[in-house]
């Protein structure tokens, strides 16, 4: 086994099914780090609860995020897939940062004040405030160097950054500063052009079957300035464009000389992109409706990841005590 080139932590909160913006702007990342990385993939369901005060469907989410995850594949062999909840450190250690962090820097989070405008939030919880203050306790518990998020999640791993260098100047040099990785394609469009989002409603989702994924890709926006199908395109301003950036690389320049030649019209290739991305997750359909068959799998295979993120945690807040004199 060769030297890995250092930690990698990253997480989802279980909301609900993945769809194909999570896909490209996350799992894609994790697939590759897996390769090279020692890998932490935690399933956030401290953090589902933030904006809601229904959390009966959270445990569900949670096992049908990990079947979602194990079919694209996320190698539970290779990378470490937890249950945030299941490991005490994280909320103790959040609770330990929460006493040193200063009130403005999560005030004037853009997540926080994003989060509150789009769902019209009245009463904002605590915990949503202290958000990225728990996620700085994710992060910082397995030392983690590299952080693949969501272009919305870059900038509480900033907020990490600063945490991490407050903690470290109190107490002693403990944490390294991660680096925020994003994919190539850090958002997707959903079907109306706006953010892909389960609250939108907009999202193709990896779970959907053939008759679906079709469906919704003949919504998409695509060229407003495309009249008639010999208009000359431009795939620019166009969502299937970019859908094929990121699902058919080896043919985007084909489909672009097409569109802008006015060779094949929006209906046409809107349908050859459903047919791309039928294929492409083909062997994601066989393996989710194995993990379907089985859920006790997927559940041993939360349990075992846990355990094993459970012996760093507990090691590392051990270090932190020490440093921060609350020992006994």
């Amino acid at each position: 086994m060769y030297e890995k080139k250092g930690i990698v932590v990253s997480g989802v909160r279980p909301t609900g099914k993945l769809h194909l913006g999570h896909y490209a702007g996350v799992l894609v990342n994790w697939l590759k780090f897996q390769e090279e990385y020692e890998c932490y993939f935690e399933v956030a369901d401290w953090h589902a609860m933030t904006d809601r005060t229904d959390f009966s469907q959270i445990p569900m989410h949670a096992l049908e995020m990990v079947a979602d995850w194990l079919s694209v594949g996320i190698d539970p062999q290779r990378s470490t897939i937890f249950l945030q909840s299941a490991i005490p450190e994280h909320a103790e250690f959040h609770l330990l940062l929460s006493m040193i962090i200063p009130i403005p820097w999560v005030e004037h989070c853009p997540v926080y004040k994003d989060i509150v405008d789009k769902k019209g939030i009245e009463h904002v919880s605590y915990a949503l405030m202290g958000y990225p203050v728990l996620q700085a306790a994710d992060i910082m518990l397995y030392k983690a160097d590299k952080v693949p998020v969501g272009i919305d999640q870059a900038p509480h791993v900033e907020l990490t950054r600063e945490i991490i260098r407050r903690f470290n100047s109190l107490f002693g040099k403990l944490f390294p500063e991660p680096e925020t990785i994003l994919t190539e394609t850090p958002r997707l469009l959903g079907v109306d052009g706006k953010k892909m989002s389960k609250s939108y409603n907009n999202s193709i989702l990896l779970t959907d079957d053939e008759g679906a994924v079709k469906h919704k890709i003949s919504l998409l926006v695509t060229d407003p300035q495309r009249i008639r199908k010999t208009d000359f395109g431009h795939p620019k301003v166009c969502s299937a464009f970019e859908y094929y950036k990121v699902f058919n690389k080896p043919n985007v320049s084909d489909i672009e000389k097409e569109c802008k030649n006015g060779e094949i019209g929006c209906v046409a290739c809107k349908s050859r992109l459903g047919d791309v991305l039928i294929d492409t997750f083909k062997d994601f359909r066989k393996k989710r409706e194995y993990f379907k068959e089985n859920p006790k799998e997927v559940s041993r295979i939360l349990l075992e990841g846990t355990e094993r993120a459970r012996i760093v945690t507990k090691r590392t807040f051990n270090e932190v005590k020490k440093l921060a004199k609350i020992t006994y």
